[in-house]
């Protein structure tokens, strides 16, 4: 997949192997990196790649 990919909810959900629900609270609470279009929640593959390393670094 193309590191500067558009995610959604869904995809981003299966990609972590969490609820969708866990991501909608993520994004709501500013906790992942995303942003809004047209009202639906996006996600940018290479910001959750980074913040997934720093999540790992912080255990």
């Amino acid at each position: 997949m193309p590191e500067d990919e558009i995610m959604t909810v869904r995809s981003v959900a299966d990609f972590l192997k969490v609820t969708e629900r866990t991501i909608y609270r993520l994004a709501a609470e500013a906790q992942i990196p995303s942003f809004k279009v047209g009202g639906s929640w996006r996600f940018r593959r290479s910001d959750l790649e980074e913040w997934m390393a720093k999540q790992a670094d912080r255990s």
